[in-house]
């Protein structure tokens, strides 16, 4: 799977998986993530949420159908609201689907494909989501059977399959740690993407202040996961990549620290044009 996208805290952040056909918050709406069809966005803050009109806007102007956003509830009657008062400003109302959310919700993507919410440790109403595939399995007891065999024990009603449910992409969002970092679907996930802001030891309080992961906390967290891919947004200015690269490898094992990548660290990134003068 291919991640792109752009976050740097506190001006813009937008991350997308378009083989899932998800994009995580939508910074403002860049052109790179107006064919995805599904924004999920973890909270209102200007930097993660601005560009919400103008990706259901830029849809409609380039004629495709209409986008979904998928939003905490508290932020979808406010959300529609500003999609109204662009309607009185532009003259058209943006044409766009505003899901209310909430933590252990599900909402089926496409078939056999679900996104799940649970709720993180930044903001009022602020949520994680983690993008589940969905397969129905053959239970063991049965895998030697031919196929006229399982037909005939459905058929009496037998139940021969059991559900499986594999976690591709969790999204953290802006956060601190928090009960979320129980979950399963967030432990196992294929591809954990995480917000590191502070890396400093002198921004301990700023990371507490703005209810934001510090590297010390995160490091713990991520030597619990078993996910395959770690991926690192949300950077401040203040700690470049390389910096970060530097104490990331040094604060964890070397079997976690190969898994743990950064957004914007590869020269072929989309955004590469916008990338801060401080970070490959």
């Amino acid at each position: 799977m291919e991640v792109i996208g752009y976050s740097v805290a506190g001006e813009e952040t937008v991350v997308a998986v378009p083989e899932l056909d998800v994009c995580f918050d939508v910074g403002k709406a860049p052109d790179q993530i107006l064919s995805v069809n599904y924004v999920l966005l973890s909270h209102g803050h200007m930097d993660h949420a601005a560009g919400i009109a103008y990706y259901f806007s830029q849809r409609d102007f380039r004629e495709m159908a209409p986008g979904t956003a998928i939003v905490p509830a508290r932020l979808a009657p406010i959300l529609e609201g500003l999609l109204d008062h662009w309607g009185r400003l532009d003259g058209t109302r943006p044409p766009g689907k505003i899901i209310p959310f909430g933590p252990g919700q599900e909402y089926e993507l496409r078939r056999n494909l679900f996104v799940y919410g649970f709720a993180t440790n930044h903001c009022q109403d602020s949520l994680g989501f983690t993008i589940i595939e969905r397969r129905l399995k053959l239970k063991a007891e049965y895998t030697e059977l031919s196929g006229p065999e399982i037909a005939r024990l459905r058929k009496t009603g037998v139940d021969v399959t059991y559900v499986l449910n594999m976690p591709l992409v969790t999204y953290l969002g802006d956060t601190m740690g928090g009960d979320f970092e129980k979950l399963e679907c967030v432990r196992r996930s294929r591809i954990l993407i995480a917000e590191c802001t502070f890396f400093e030891p002198d921004c301990w309080d700023r990371a507490r202040a703005g209810r934001h992961y510090h590297f010390d906390e995160l490091a713990k967290f991520l030597q619990q996961v078993e996910c395959e891919h770690i991926l690192l947004t949300h950077l401040s200015r203040r700690t470049d990549i390389r910096r970060a690269r530097k104490l990331v490898d040094q604060a964890l094992p070397e079997e976690v620290s190969r898994r743990v990548h950064f957004l914007m660290q590869r020269p072929r990134q989309k955004w590469e044009e916008k990338l801060p003068e401080n970070e490959e």
